[in-house]
């Protein structure tokens, strides 16, 4: 891969990432090519520079029952929460809760208590009645970027959609449950028919489109909800054959998978997902550590530069490229912590990176 040289221009700021939740926004270089292509870089494992899991503009258009009962829309036509039960694509009712900004399914009432009742008694969504011409008109041109590493999240993969139907505890005894084991199969064989529908659509539709970031919780505060194996069985060959179709289209596929599961970081890579940027509560370094060679890794550098002088910001971020950004093995930064972290800290992160990605792209 020809890499240009550096040159001492590419220090000055041109502009700043989108700030989301709370979050720093993040100084964007005069490098010589778009964060699109050097993103795109990173996930071939040629990377250009340390690119951000921020670096990464998200799409969630209303379209999508799913994205508007559970509040979480971004698009180019402005969206505010409904309040009161706002249903899915599968009519499932969800309500939003303004004290925690997001949307959830009333507890206590389930679709369903059982997969036989479940598959009863599903409503299978007509994506073909989805407005797409209008939801086209409206984005394109507008929304995504040439410049920009574009990503459509989907919301409700296969356990959230169990949990979304039956309620957790249900969900998970089901899972358990041989005797309810060939109904899910059937559940999740048809439903993911249905996800291959609707990313192909998006990917048909929207310009500019370079990826997809899935949904599917797996854990929570303390470890993994299922055994590793059971996952495997009941969940893997679903995802693999989704990350399959979006590798033929031409796009990389995300996993958002929240929760204590780095025991299930190698069904992760089993299923196909390129990359995974774990919550705060899992050791992402060690993760790195164990499967960055076959999964890009969202890595948190764990900094508080709060009263740290520039030098001491510098070497910190020399420290963060020298341990994460090997040859083969790039990760993308992923930090709880945006706010800790410093302008010298991002420029010599950007410049160190930038360096050292042309030394391995000559090695």
């Amino acid at each position: 891969m020809n890499i240009p040289a550096f040159d001492e221009s590419e220090r000055k700021i041109i502009g700043k990432t989108d700030a989301m939740r709370g979050l720093a926004s993040i100084p964007v270089f005069n490098a010589p090519c778009s964060v699109r292509e050097a993103v795109r870089a990173t996930y071939r494992r040629e990377p250009i520079w340390q690119t951000f899991s921020a670096n990464m503009k998200i799409m969630t258009p209303q379209i999508c029952p799913d994205n508007v009962a559970r509040a979480y829309c971004f698009e180019a036509q402005p969206f505010t929460p409904i309040l009161g039960p706002v249903k899915d694509m599968f009519g499932i009712e969800w309500e939003y809760v303004p004290q925690v900004g997001g949307s959830m399914v009333r507890p206590g009432h389930p679709f369903a208590e059982d997969m036989e009742e479940l598959l009863a008694k599903a409503q299978w969504p007509d994506i073909d009645s989805w407005d797409w011409e209008g939801s086209a008109k409206a984005n394109n041109g507008v929304y995504f970027q040439p410049d920009t590493y574009n990503v459509i999240v989907f919301m409700n993969g296969w356990f959230e959609r169990l949990i979304s139907m039956m309620e957790f505890e249900n969900a998970l005894m089901a899972l358990n449950d041989e005797d309810e084991q060939e109904l899910i199969h059937q559940f999740f064989d048809k439903l993911t028919d249905l996800y291959i529908d609707i990313l192909g659509r998006y990917i048909d539709t929207y310009d500019y489109l370079d990826g997809f970031s899935i949904h599917d919780d797996w854990g929570g505060q303390l470890d993994t909800f299922f055994p590793p194996a059971l996952s495997r069985e009941m969940i893997v060959p679903y995802m693999r054959r989704v990350t399959d179709y979006i590798h033929s289209r031409g796009l990389t596929a995300e996993l958002h998978s929240c929760g204590q599961n780095l025991k299930q970081v190698p069904n992760y890579i089993e299923a196909g997902w390129d990359s995974w940027c774990p919550q705060a509560i899992v050791d992402s370094q060690k993760v790195y550590e164990l499967y960055g060679d076959k999964i890009l890794v969202g890595v948190d550098p764990k900094l508080d530069l709060t009263g740290k002088t520039d030098d001491e910001a510098r070497q910190a971020a020399r420290d963060y490229v020298d341990s994460f950004m090997q040859p083969g093995k790039p990760c993308l930064l992923h930090s709880y912590t945006l706010n800790l972290l410093t302008d010298a800290f991002w420029e010599e992160l950007y410049v160190y990176s930038r360096k050292k990605g042309i030394e391995m792209a000559q090695a």
